[in-house]
């Protein structure tokens, strides 16, 4: 009985080490989400569909980003936001708006308000890119997403000056793309949920070109962005991040 008992234990002990074996570490899963999408620099062309309490509405808009500290947006469609342009460099976000012929720098709780009535804010907007620069991550378990097996992280934020102390991501195993998040306010609440609805492949990364966005504590049945198309590493004339560029 007793050689028994020692067998199974070593069965045991041994399927566990070699499952531990096989399960990267959350801050390696981390870092290949961050590689997937990282780049010096990205041109995107996509579409807002926004689906408040009183209906949906599309919003179409290009950006230019250069890595994770300037970005410029301008808004092409429809009419009533077309021209309207946002500027960030650096912690500082500016917006213009063709209608006020004014620029106006976004600071302190203007951050949380609503770009264009989205579900997102211009705090989301402000947060580096780079998960691993601002959470530490451990794996909690395994699960089926989208009919794809996925790691799921548990991220904490290694800094204060953070939009979502925590969140729960849903990381595919084998193009290292996130494919469902919860993020959560320091207490725990529920704050805002993102869940891709199809990737695609593009220059030999895979990327999300559907997803809906929603915060939870809004009504409506959040935001949808659709990737029209995206550049890795192009060429961006340096003026573009300027503010002189919101006036052209």
């Amino acid at each position: 009985m007793r050689k028994l008992f020692s067998l199974i234990l070593l069965v045991f002990i041994t399927a566990a080490a070699a499952a531990t074996a096989q399960t990267p570490s959350g801050d390696w899963i981390l870092q290949k989400v961050d590689e997937n999408m990282g780049s010096d620099n990205k041109i995107i062309v996509a579409e807002m569909v926004i689906r408040g309490r009183r209906g949906s509405r599309t919003i179409q808009s290009k950006s230019w980003i250069q890595g994770t500290e300037q970005s410029f947006t301008e808004f092409l469609a429809p009419a009533r936001e077309k021209g309207t342009k946002m500027l960030k460099l650096g912690d500082q976000l500016w917006t213009y708006t063709p209608s006020t012929d004014r620029t106006i720098l976004i600071s302190g709780h203007m951050l949380r308000q609503s770009i264009m009535g989205s579900d997102l804010s211009y705090e989301d907007k402000m947060e580096d890119p780079v998960l691993g620069n601002l959470y530490s991550a451990i794996v909690v378990g395994e699960e089926t997403f989208l009919d794809r097996p996925c790691w799921v992280l548990e991220l904490t934020a290694k800094k204060t000056d953070v939009a979502y102390y925590s969140r729960k991501i849903w990381v595919d195993k084998e193009r290292y793309v996130p494919l469902k998040e919860n993020r959560y306010a320091k207490g725990g609440k529920l704050l805002k949920t993102f869940e891709v609805k199809t990737v695609t492949r593009i220059q030999n990364r895979w990327v999300a070109d559907r997803a809906v966005f929603k915060d939870v504590l809004k009504k409506g049945d959040g935001t949808e962005f659709i990737l029209n198309s995206i550049e890795f590493n192009a060429d961006i004339p340096a003026y573009i991040f300027s503010k002189a560029a919101l006036r052209k």
